[in-house]
């Protein structure tokens, strides 16, 4: 492997996803991207072992729901190298999977569905010696694991406190997270639904997140954090 950490130049990335339309677009747009270069593609956790061992990539992304596992790949290619750099690619949000993948060893870790551009940056964040994950993600875990950077719209940073919300934006997300619409808070607080858009964009913001599910879930780790 490369030493990438600090420098700006060319990735060597490995993809491994079994869904292979999925994965033709992820190599797709990164190839657009200006430093990264794709040096093998793979479908399943000893695809990701063997693509690491011929060509020790700077960066393996990898998912988790494939043939063999991917925290069994995690830790099959941390056993070849414990200075491997993994980030994993997925579609579960799930806490459990989070923690277990950042456990396993893993760098990195992305929703499905992110920006091409994002996901660059997740890619030179980790290369540069970081553990990078969306903010919405890390606030939802027990105990905050350590991590060094977070990937998020605005670039990275440090793990920092929830942003202080207003007594009438943490009104409003209540009723969001209790399934109410724009129109139907506006209704019970007797306020324009555009003005209610208007509060949620400045909350999502706030809290760094990209959707109303994302805010309620941080919401939800905010008030059992209070209970504690």
């Amino acid at each position: 492997m490369s030493d990438v950490a600090g420098k700006a130049e060319v990735l060597r990335v490995a993809i491994v996803d079994d869904h292979p339309m999925f994965r033709m677009g992820v190599v797709r747009g990164l190839e657009d991207e200006a430093g990264l270069e794709i040096v093998g593609e793979g479908a399943s956790a000893a695809d990701a072992v063997s693509l690491f061992r011929t060509h020790r990539p700077d960066i393996n992304l990898l998912d988790l729901s494939m043939p063999g596992g991917g925290h069994a790949a995690i830790r099959a290619i941390r056993q070849i190298d414990p200075n491997a750099l993994i980030v994993v690619l997925t579609a579960s949000a799930s806490d459990a999977d989070v923690r277990d993948a950042l456990s396993a060893g893993a760098s990195g870790y992305v929703l499905k569905g992110v920006e091409v551009e994002e996901l660059h940056q997740v890619l030179r964040c980790v290369a540069s010696g970081k553990t990078c994950i969306p903010e919405s993600l890390v606030l939802r875990l027990p105990g905050r694991p350590p991590v060094n950077g977070l990937a998020t719209g605005a670039g990275h940073s440090d793990v920092a406190a929830i942003p202080a919300l207003t007594p009438r934006e943490e009104q409003i997300l209540l009723l969001v997270s209790e399934g109410h619409s724009n129109k139907e808070v506006g209704r019970l607080l007797a306020l324009q639904e555009k003005s209610i858009k208007h509060v949620m964009t400045r909350i999502l913001r706030k809290l760094r997140v990209r959707n109303r599910t994302e805010a309620a879930m941080v919401l939800r780790d905010w008030q059992q954090r209070a209970k504690l």
